[in-house]
């Protein structure tokens, strides 16, 4: 499993990530992060697999979702695919909360 960042921890090193939104569209309603890149769960899957994001393998990345479920699914694949990603403990929610 991929290891978890608090929203407190992202949010003082915020810079140091490319921040990945991995919710559906219709989630988007309710605010994002706003640093964060909107890349849904499959297609950040696909776009590792075929190498079309190698531009972030030297980067640190954190993604999340809405319940962190899905966010911790794409951190792993991401790092199957060798990047260095990390996911948002708790989702979306943690980050309203903190």
């Amino acid at each position: 499993m991929a290891e978890k960042i608090t929203a407190e921890q992202l949010r003082s090193q915020e810079n140091d990530f490319v921040i990945i939104d991995v919710r559906e569209p219709d989630e988007l309603e309710g605010g994002k992060i706003e640093s964060s890149t909107h890349m849904p769960l499959g297609l950040t899957i696909r776009n590792a697999k075929k190498k079309q994001i190698e531009n972030l393998k030297e980067k640190k990345i954190c993604t999340y979702c809405g319940t962190g479920y899905r966010g911790n699914i794409a951190a792993d694949e991401l790092i199957k695919e060798g990047f260095n990603a990390v996911t948002l403990e708790g989702g979306y929610p943690s980050w309203n909360q903190s």
